[in-house]
């Protein structure tokens, strides 16, 4: 069963800044075991940082990422990715393609832009912390 936000704690987490919105992501994504992103059909959505760079746009539950699926996203819905899948394939994927993970972007905010290394490490300490 996949986390359920309920409306004030969506509020509140979108109004955080991008850093503590990351924490959160690494919090609810060790203890739910799940990522989500967005796409259409069978592909999934990319976006680009100032540089250009290509990068997966990721979320720790439904609703942020459903909230994101308007404008030039509106065709697209969003997609749970396993913990296990996204740690395993997804992320040394994203090394390999030269990529980044956009963790959390808002209508408003880019997210926190990671190397998929950096976001590794970094789901490794807080699942450590869980164990």
């Amino acid at each position: 069963m996949s986390y359920s936000v309920h409306k004030q704690e969506y509020e509140n987490v979108i109004s955080l800044s991008t850093f503590d919105r990351y924490q959160y992501f690494l919090n609810k994504v060790a203890d739910w075991e799940e990522v989500w992103s967005v796409g259409e059909g069978d592909g999934w959505r990319l976006m680009q940082d100032s540089t250009v760079t290509l990068c997966v746009p990721v979320w720790p539950a439904r609703a942020f990422a459903e909230a994101c699926c308007q404008g030039l996203w509106s065709a697209d819905t969003p997609k749970a990715i396993s913990l296990s899948d996204w740690m395993t394939r997804w992320l040394p994927g994203i090394g390999t393609d030269g990529r980044k993970v956009a963790v959390f972007p808002l209508a408003t905010d880019q997210g926190m832009l990671l190397d998929s290394d950096q976001l590794n490490q970094d789901l490794q300490e807080v699942l450590e912390q869980f164990e």
